[in-house]
Protein backbone atom coordinates (compact mmCIF):
# COMPACT_ATOMS: atom_id res chain seq x y z
CA UNK A 1 0.00 0.00 0.00
CA UNK A 2 1.23 3.47 -0.63
CA UNK A 3 -0.25 6.55 0.45
CA UNK A 4 -1.36 9.44 -2.12
CA UNK A 5 -2.21 12.94 -1.93
CA UNK A 6 -4.26 14.14 -4.49
CA UNK A 7 -4.69 17.57 -5.85
CA UNK A 8 -5.65 19.12 -9.31
CA UNK A 9 -2.32 17.15 -10.89
CA UNK A 10 -2.57 14.13 -8.82
CA UNK A 11 0.54 14.09 -7.26
CA UNK A 12 1.79 10.97 -6.09
CA UNK A 13 3.88 11.09 -3.04
CA UNK A 14 5.59 7.97 -1.27
CA UNK A 15 7.84 9.57 1.45
CA UNK A 16 8.11 12.73 3.67
CA UNK A 17 10.11 14.76 1.15
CA UNK A 18 7.52 14.32 -1.55
CA UNK A 19 4.79 14.96 0.95
CA UNK A 20 6.44 18.27 1.66
CA UNK A 21 7.00 19.01 -1.92
CA UNK A 22 3.23 18.55 -2.87
CA UNK A 23 2.00 20.71 0.72
CA UNK A 24 4.41 23.48 -0.68
CA UNK A 25 3.35 23.48 -4.04
CA UNK A 26 -0.38 23.19 -3.20
CA UNK A 27 0.45 26.41 -0.15
CA UNK A 28 2.63 28.55 -2.91
CA UNK A 29 -0.56 27.92 -5.47
CA UNK A 30 -3.02 29.18 -3.67
CA UNK A 31 -1.01 31.89 -2.56
CA UNK A 32 -0.83 32.10 1.52
CA UNK A 33 2.79 32.11 3.37
CA UNK A 34 3.55 29.33 6.24
CA UNK A 35 2.82 31.07 9.07
CA UNK A 36 -0.91 31.75 7.32
CA UNK A 37 -1.32 27.98 6.87
CA UNK A 38 -0.19 27.34 9.81
CA UNK A 39 -2.30 30.24 11.78
CA UNK A 40 -5.09 27.82 10.05
CA UNK A 41 -4.44 24.81 11.50
CA UNK A 42 -3.11 25.67 14.52
CA UNK A 43 0.30 24.96 14.43
CA UNK A 44 3.59 27.38 14.46
CA UNK A 45 4.97 28.65 11.38
CA UNK A 46 8.42 26.66 11.55
CA UNK A 47 6.67 23.13 11.76
CA UNK A 48 5.00 24.13 8.50
CA UNK A 49 8.71 24.54 7.30
CA UNK A 50 9.60 21.25 8.48
CA UNK A 51 7.06 19.57 7.17
CA UNK A 52 7.68 20.90 3.89
CA UNK A 53 11.13 19.85 3.68
CA UNK A 54 10.28 16.87 4.54
CA UNK A 55 11.95 16.91 8.16
CA UNK A 56 9.01 16.79 10.67
CA UNK A 57 7.33 13.65 12.46
CA UNK A 58 4.33 15.49 11.93
CA UNK A 59 1.19 13.36 13.61
CA UNK A 60 -1.14 12.30 11.11
CA UNK A 61 -4.02 14.68 12.78
CA UNK A 62 -1.03 17.69 11.69
CA UNK A 63 -1.40 16.32 8.41
CA UNK A 64 -4.31 15.60 7.71
CA UNK A 65 -5.29 19.06 8.81
CA UNK A 66 -2.88 20.72 6.06
CA UNK A 67 -4.44 18.55 3.35
CA UNK A 68 -7.55 19.96 4.75
CA UNK A 69 -6.60 23.70 4.63
CA UNK A 70 -5.02 23.10 1.44
CA UNK A 71 -8.20 21.52 -0.51
CA UNK A 72 -6.19 18.31 -0.67
CA UNK A 73 -7.16 14.11 -0.19
CA UNK A 74 -5.52 11.51 1.56
CA UNK A 75 -5.86 8.41 -0.20
CA UNK A 76 -4.58 4.80 0.80
CA UNK A 77 -3.79 2.66 -2.39
CA UNK A 78 -1.98 0.05 -3.71
CA UNK A 79 1.68 0.15 -5.05
CA UNK A 80 1.95 0.71 -8.78
CA UNK A 81 5.64 -0.76 -8.54
CA UNK A 82 7.67 -3.30 -6.61
CA UNK A 83 6.80 -2.95 -2.90
CA UNK A 84 10.18 -3.96 -1.64
CA UNK A 85 12.58 -1.55 -3.96
CA UNK A 86 10.24 1.34 -3.60
CA UNK A 87 10.54 1.03 0.57
CA UNK A 88 14.15 0.44 0.37
CA UNK A 89 14.79 3.70 -1.90
CA UNK A 90 12.25 5.52 1.49
CA UNK A 91 15.31 4.77 3.85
Amino acid sequence: MVFNIFCEMGDLARNTKQIGAVIRRARKKLGITQKELGEKVGIWQVTVSLIENGESGARIDTLLSILAALDLEFQIVPRSRDLHADIERNF
